[in-house]
Parts: C-alpha cells; structure tokens; sequence
C-alpha cells in the first residue's frame, strides 16, 4: 500500500483523481484530501431536488457528481476526506464500510474521543454525524471514501444542501437522509487546527496500514486526471444531466407545467393556461435540456414582452 499527498484544494481535480487511482494504478492507496466549498452528490442521485441551486449559485459553490452512491455532502476547508483504494479478491465481500472506517475510529480515541459506527455508513459522536462514507466497484477494485467535519461551516452546509425543489420533482432517485451532524473538534479535550489534525491522521494511517511508501501524483497522472475533467466531471451532461430520469412540476401566476426529463434532456412537456405560443413553445422545448441556458434561449426567440418571458422563466427555470 502506498500513501499518496494530495495538495490540490479543487474539488474537481480531487473527485476525477479518485476516478484515475481507481481505474488506473494496481496498488492499494490510502489519501488525505481537502477541497474548496462544494456540494457533491451521489452517482445516482438527481442534482436539482438535493442541492439549494439558488443558494450554491448565489456563493459560487460548484456541485459536482462522484462515482459513488450515497448522499449529498458539503465540502470545505474545514472537512478531511479520506479515500482508501484496495484490491479485492473476496467478491462477496467488496465493500465493507465497518471495516474501512475502522482506523477512523481507533484514532480518534487516541485523541480522547469515542465515535461509534452507526447505520449503513455514518460515524457518529453522541449521536451526531461527523463522517458519512460511499464507495464504488471497479472490476476487483473498491474505492472507498469519506468526510471528515473538524471544523465545517456548518451553517454553510445545511443551507447548500437544503433543497428547495423537493415538492416540484418527482423520481426514484437515491435521496439523502437527513442526520444532526457535530464538528470533531467540538470534541477535543486539547485545541488543534485541522492540519495538525491532518498530521496525526497521516501519522496513524502509516502504521496502521504499515506503509512505508509516500507518494505523488506524477505529471503523466495530473494531465490525464485534468483530461477526466474537461471531458466529465466539470460538464453539466454528468453533475446535472445524468440524474435519473424525472418529472418536474410548477405553477407560476396561475400558469402550469409538467414536464418529463431523461438523460437531462425534456422529452414530454405539458402546459396549463393561456399564453400566447404555447403549441410552438411546447415544440421548441422538445428534446432540449432542462437548462438555463438553452431554455432562456428559445423563450428570448418567440416573446418579445418581458413581463411574458420573466414568468415564463420562472415556470420552466431551475436556476441552473
């Protein structure tokens, strides 16, 4: 097993590089990793009913999709994301949550902490969530990951993730379970900053695991991670339309729309009310993604009178 340094705080480059590790290098890894504030959502999870868009839009925080399941979580500067990548030959057994968050836990209580696993893949505080964990199979090889909150914006947090179109999106899409969550440092008998966290954990993580190898990214990994990017997972085709496939619901000003979207894309579009152009309206957004962009383009082409596109907008419009 090698351990890998990670220094890149952007939070595109660290999911795609998960991806890369995981496919690309044979050896077992363990990383510690932190990124800028994000919103990343779960593989098979729909974007817009997890994420508060206006909020996330509005503070210039990216949501990104990962490659594995689970639910939304919020990145910043104050969570530690640990990522362990192994070879595994026990195909009944491939992910192990338990036992991958082990050396979380026997660490802590080396700091006077006693956290506990609790349900599927949380890990808790009296009761209160600091870590949430996911993971994905590649062939014989299992990326496993999770959060780490030391000392999270939490208020940032819960506002990034409380979504606002819940009621106007129906699907059956993993959704997120909504949990009390607590800062590991709240807990700390003795002060530390999350690098002299950071710090002791690699420490730990390197006896544990009997590591003597210490590792970077080489430049071959960086541009091949930075291709990922510019191709995946900085693309609204994969963070927002590769949500599973669903039905949005609105009413705006007495006018009503239901619309069915697949692969990101309305393939059914039905409207209540009386405007002018409805037939050419409902025909021009046919086939095209539910998106800001695309959507704002064809109302700008058939109405001329504001008033007319502002409420159309605001019906169709997810702010993305």
């Amino acid at each position: 097993m090698i351990f890998l340094r990670r220094t890149s705080t952007d939070p595109f480059f660290n999911l795609a590089a998960e991806e890369f590790l995981l496919k690309n290098y044979r050896e077992d890894i363990v990383m510690l990793w932190q990124s800028r504030p994000c919103v990343v959502v779960g593989k098979h999870q729909n974007t817009l009913k997890e994420v508060n868009t206006p909020f996330v839009q509005q503070n210039g925080i990216p949501v990104i999709r990962r490659i594995s399941g689970g639910g939304t979580v919020y990145h910043d500067a104050g969570n530690l994301n640990y990522t362990l990548i192994t070879t595994e030959t026990n195909r009944e057994k491939l992910i192990d949550f338990r036992n991958s968050t082990k050396p979380v836990i026997s660490f802590l209580e080396t700091l006077g902490i006693h956290a506990e696993f609790e349900g599927k893949n949380n890990l808790v505080i009296q009761g209160k969530k600091f870590s949430g964990n996911s993971a994905h199979v590649f062939k014989n090889r299992v990326l496993h990951h999770g959060t780490l909150l030391f000392n999270s914006n939490l208020n940032m947090l819960e506002k990034a993730i409380q979504p606002e179109l819940e009621e106007k999106i129906q699907d059956k899409a993993v959704q997120s379970i909504r949990a009390t969550i607590t800062n590991i440092s709240e807990h700390l008998s003795t002060e530390m900053d999350i690098e002299e966290f950071k710090s002791k954990f690699q420490i730990y993580l390197l006896n544990y695991y009997s590591i003597s190898n210490v590792g970077e990214l080489n430049k071959t990994d960086i541009q091949a991670i930075n291709k990922l990017i510019s191709e995946k997972y900085n693309t609204w085709k994969w963070n927002f339309g590769y949500s599973p496939q669903y039905v949005f619901r609105n009413d705006v000003e007495g006018f009503k729309v239901e619309m069915k979207v697949k692969n990101g894309k309305i393939t059914d579009i039905i409207f209540t009310g009386d405007f002018k152009q409805k037939e050419k309206l409902t025909e021009f957004l046919t086939d095209l993604p539910h998106r800001k962009k695309e959507i704002t383009g064809v109302l700008n082409s058939l109405y001329n009178e504001k008033e007319t596109i502002e409420t159309l907008k605001a019906l169709l419009i997810v702010n993305k």
